[in-house]
C-alpha cells in the first residue's frame, strides 16, 4: 500500500482576464513519499514567487525535487521545470510528440520550452494505463490538447486524480464540457472517464487544473475543500504608496 502526504502548493483559479487573455493561475500540487519528492505540474512565470515561499514553508529545497510529472504541454503548466535541476521530468509521449511538431503559433505551447524538453536528458516519456512512480497511474484523457493524461494516485484508502486541464473545474466536470479543447467530443468522453474513476472508491478526491480541490458529497455532486484565495492589487493612483485589492473569490 503506498501513502503519500499530498500538499497543494498553489491553489488553481477558474478564470480568464477579459482583456488580457488567460491569467495562467493553474494548480500546482506537492506529494511526498515512496523516498521521492514530486511536483504535479509547476506553473508559470508568475507564480515563481509565491511557489518558492510554498515550498520554504514545508522545508523543500528545489534541489530535494527528484521528479515532474506533467498533465499536458502548456505554458502555464510547464515552463518552471527548469527550476528543479534533479529531477526526472514526466510528460506523455503522445504529447511530447505532438508539441514539438507544432510550429510557434499564437496559443498556449511555449516553444522554446518544449524543445528543451524535447532535448533534455532528465525528460521520461509516459505511456497511458502506465504505473510509472509507485501508485501513480497515467491514463489518456485527449481534447484540450492530443496527449493529455490523468494522473490517478491511489494513496491508501482512496485515490486522488489530477487531471489538469482535462477538466479543470467544476462547471466542466458538471457539464462534461470544456473551454478552450482541440476536440470538443474527445474532451467529453475524457469527463466521463474521469467520472468513472472519480466515483469508483468512496472517499476518492480531485485536484483540477484551474480550481479547488474537489471531493463528492451524498448525493455525489463535487463540492470544494478549503476556501478559495483569489485578487489583484491595483495602483490606480498617483500615489505609488497607496494600493487597491480586488477580491477575485466573489461575484
Amino acid at each position: 500500500m503506498h501513502r503519500y502526504q499530498v500538499d497543494v502548493l498553489i491553489q488553481g483559479f477558474p478564470g480568464r482576464s477579459i482583456c488580457h487573455g488567460g491569467l495562467g493561475w493553474s494548480t500546482v500540487t506537492l506529494i511526498r513519499g515512496e523516498g521521492r519528492t514530486i511536483l504535479l505540474d509547476v506553473g508559470a512565470f508568475g507564480m515563481r514567487k509565491p511557489l518558492e515561499r510554498r515550498l520554504k514553508e514545508l522545508s523543500v529545497d528545489p534541489s530535494d525535487v527528484s521528479d515532474v510529472v506533467l498533465t499536458h504541454a502548456h505554458y502555464d503548466h510547464i515552463v518552471n521545470f527548469t527550476l528543479f535541476p534533479k529531477a526526472k521530468i514526466w510528460i506523455g509521449q503522445t504529447e511530447m510528440d505532438w508539441a514539438k511538431a507544432q510550429p510557434p503559433g499564437f496559443d498556449p505551447l511555449p516553444e522554446l520550452y518544449v524543445q528543451e524538453l524535447a532535448r533534455s536528458t532528465r525528460v521520461q516519456t509516459v505511456s497511458s494505463g502506465q504505473e510509472f512512480i509507485p501508485g501513480m497511474v497515467a491514463h489518456a484523457v485527449p481534447g484540450h490538447t492530443p496527449g493529455h493524461l490523468l494522473f490517478v494516485l491511489n494513496n491508501g484508502d482512496h485515490d486522488i486524480l489530477f487531471t489538469g486541464d482535462a477538466a479543470k473545474n467544476r462547471g466542466e466536470l458538471l457539464s462534461k464540457k470544456v473551454i478552450d479543447t482541440d476536440d470538443a467530443e474527445e474532451s467529453a468522453r475524457s469527463i466521463e472517464l474521469i467520472w468513472a474513476f472519480w466515483t469508483q472508491r468512496p472517499g476518492n478526491l480531485l485536484i483540477p487544473g484551474h480550481d479547488l480541490t474537489m471531493t463528492l458529497d451524498e448525493k455525489g455532486q463535487p463540492c470544494h475543500l478549503g476556501e478559495r484565495a483569489a485578487g489583484i492589487r491595483v495602483w490606480f493612483t498617483e500615489n505609488i504608496e497607496h494600493s487597491d485589492v480586488i477580491d477575485l473569490t466573489k461575484i
